[in-house]
């Protein structure tokens, strides 16, 4: 791709008045009032009148196990970790698609639909090795001139019940992995300290985040968050620790609820939402008036944990308002915030955070040329209308449009 300027012509910046933006080298160059007079440069995108918003990030997304263009599969797998664990095992190998194929025909279907960052998992374990994680690291290749992707080495088995797993990590971690996973380190391990030891240390010795799926009920959820803070203060790992799902920390009692919400902002530990249906999660404005970073992800997508999932973050963000109970404009609009500039927060911690429900950033001059133009009457109507009018740009670029990727320039 070259770097020529382009200029989106009529488009309304989070709502706002009609203008035209210029890009260029990946970046916004330029916003002024819309002049339907004004000289066009060679390369022009006409917003019509559009809502310009930043693109989704989507920061919590299980690529290797997605089944989306396969056909529609009944749920099997029985509750719990390990039995989910079980039952993808017996059958991963049966898609009739590659991990490889499905991971980029989804990243694929995700850009298309808005989104140009991403923070896939990719699961190694004694089973499928890296054969996972390759696949992953393959749709990434596949799609690097639409997307910037981050890949974490992700122990959906845990790192202890099984013997062998550990230098697998270390092996992900020499071959690409940008990140290093955890998960409920009491319930699925049942040593949280020697998982944590794990994590964190190849972490630092790989110089890589850290990001720690945690579904662990009440009190015993806190007593592993509160070894990821220890063990985040101690290395000094601030801005560079992510606790994705933690949805039933809310649950706990009023001061322990305000004590963590204090001890992430403290130390700059962001959270991952996938927008659960459940009351118990952190309450989503005090985490953001407190400065923690949120960020959203659609998890899987119709895979063999869950048949949810279609590889849309604006269909993810009327998600979050719905479970949040929200109907309020500007908490709509502070959900496709999140699920925009938040986002972008957690995968870089140099990446202002959000502070209020009022912020709209990501539109100014300089930020990066990550965007979306989407139709709506409104910031809050194009949450709760959908629309599939969409244009996609990526480093100053139109990657799609209409829900169809765009090759070449």
């Amino acid at each position: 791709m070259t770097d020529t300027a382009t200029t989106l012509r009529n488009v309304r910046p989070w709502g706002g008045a009609p203008a035209d933006v210029t890009l260029s080298a990946g970046r916004i160059d330029a916003i002024v009032p819309h002049d339907p007079r004004a000289q066009q440069h060679l390369l022009v995108v006409d917003g019509r009148g559009r809502l310009l918003v930043p693109s989704f990030s989507d920061v919590h997304v299980h690529l290797d196990s997605t089944r989306l263009g396969l056909p529609f599969r009944p749920h099997t797998a029985e509750g719990g970790i390990w039995n989910m664990v079980m039952d993808d095992r017996e059958h991963w190998r049966d898609a009739g698609m590659s991990v490889a194929d499905r991971a980029a025909h989804t990243l694929g279907l995700m850009v298309a639909r808005g989104t140009t960052r991403v923070r896939s998992y990719a699961q190694i374990d004694v089973d499928c090795k890296l054969e996972k994680f390759e696949g992953v690291l393959h749709a990434k290749q596949v799609h690097a001139d639409r997307c910037d992707v981050t890949v974490m080495a992700f122990p959906q088995a845990g790192l202890l019940r099984e013997g062998g797993t550990v230098p697998l990590f270390e092996e992900a971690l020499r071959s690409g992995a940008q990140v290093m996973g955890g998960i409920d380190p009491c319930q699925l391990d049942r040593d949280p300290v020697r998982h944590l030891d794990i994590v964190f240390g190849l972490a630092e010795k790989h110089q890589v985040p850290v990001d720690i799926h945690l579904h662990e009920p009440g009190e015993l959820g806190v007593f592993s968050v509160d070894l990821i803070l220890e063990r985040t203060r101690a290395l000094g790992m601030q801005g560079r620790v992510t606790i994705s799902h933690g949805y039933p920390l809310g649950g706990v009692s009023e001061p322990t609820t305000r004590r963590l919400i204090e001890d992430f902002a403290e130390l700059d530990i962001s959270m991952a939402t996938v927008a659960p249906s459940v009351d118990t999660a952190l309450p989503l404005v005090d985490l953001t008036e407190a400065g923690v970073r949120v960020g959203l992800g659609e998890d899987g997508q119709r895979d063999y944990w869950s048949p949810y999932g279609n590889a849309d973050m604006l269909d993810r963000t009327w998600q979050l308002a719905f479970t949040n109970k929200y109907r309020r404009a500007e908490l709509l609009e502070h959900c496709l915030a999140v699920a925009t500039w938040g986002g972008a927060t957690v995968l870089d911690p140099a990446v202002p955070r959000l502070t209020s429900i009022e912020d709209r950033p990501g539109l100014a001059v300089g930020d990066p040329a990550e965007l979306l133009i989407v139709e709506g009457e409104s910031v809050a109507a194009a949450v709760m209308d959908r629309s599939f009018d969409r244009t996609v740009i990526h480093d100053g670029h139109v990657v799609a449009n209409a829900l169809e990727l765009i090759d070449g320039e």
